[in-house]
């Protein structure tokens, strides 16, 4: 007995299917109930109320992480974007050999072969109050006293974000940069374009969608992020992801699953906004 077209069609798309169905959309379906349920401290309680959400939109706590996880997400996208179109345009454009291209993209992944928390913990003994780099300033008379914004502030979060990240920015773009045809560039500058004018005018253009994938990777992150908050900050700045996981070892389920719901919608919303921008499947 042969099977049409159409049912074969069907059959290769269910593994797919089943797999998005029980690993992404349950998950996030079971998520939504229990974010309605109520809780005590010994147990969840089956139920449908609103006092979670209420409770969370009406929280001046709440606003105060979600502008706080909005600096961090933003802040470290623009400086993980100039970075990353950096290295990329270099690799892409001066780096002429595929082999040493090769060999500057294995030095840029060298450390991403160690974990997270080992890459963050290994800024505290430079950046601490007797760290190295408080030394060395003291030492060459450039500062009277240790620098204290260096570590547990706003400033070593972001710098973790972009020492995490700045790679997810790096390799979208050069893929993009690499499908550039040389023609173009070479034509933009023998028109009289400076090299400003080419970068800005040809070659951002034609990386949109390279920006659009590495931007998306770096704002879901850093919105998600909790640990790299707890641990850079010192426990001073709270994210909301930093609140969730409050939640949870709390054993407040609900009330996490409506936080998680609420940074869900969130993060959709701004995704949203960048489609608007930009056609990914059209530009790939």
């Amino acid at each position: 007995m042969s099977l049409s077209p159409s049912k074969i069609s069907y059959l290769q798309v269910t593994p797919l299917t089943l797999v998005i169905l029980f690993f992404l959309l349950f998950p996030v379906f079971t998520i939504i109930v229990v974010s309605f349920w109520d809780f005590n401290a010994y147990q969840l309680i089956p139920d449908f109320m609103l006092e979670n959400y209420e409770f969370l939109l009406t929280s001046d706590v709440t606003y105060k992480a979600y502008l706080t996880t909005f600096f961090y997400a933003f802040t470290s996208w623009a400086i993980c974007f100039v970075l990353g179109f950096t290295v990329a345009y270099y690799l892409a454009f001066h780096i002429r050999s595929p082999l040493v291209q090769g060999l500057m993209f294995v030095l840029c992944t060298i450390p991403f072969l160690t974990s997270n928390i080992i890459r963050m913990i290994s800024w505290i003994p430079l950046l601490g109050r007797n760290g190295l780099v408080n030394s060395s300033l003291q030492a060459a008379g450039l500062t009277d006293a240790p620098i204290e914004w260096l570590l547990y502030s706003d400033f070593s979060v972001i710098l973790a974000f972009v020492h995490l990240y700045t790679l997810f920015m790096v390799i979208p773009i050069f893929n993009s940069m690499m499908r550039i045809d040389p023609k173009l560039v070479e034509a933009s500058i023998d028109a009289g374009a400076t090299t400003l004018q080419t970068v800005f005018q040809v070659i951002l253009p034609l990386c949109k969608s390279g920006i659009a994938i590495g931007s998306i990777f770096v704002i879901t992150l850093v919105m998600g992020d909790f640990i790299t908050v707890r641990l850079m900050s010192g426990g001073l700045s709270a994210s909301v992801g930093v609140l969730i996981h409050n939640e949870i070892s709390l054993l407040q389920y609900p009330a996490a699953a409506a936080s998680a719901v609420v940074l869900l919608i969130t993060v959709l919303i701004m995704l949203s906004i960048m489609f608007r921008f930009i056609n990914i499947k059209q530009e790939l």
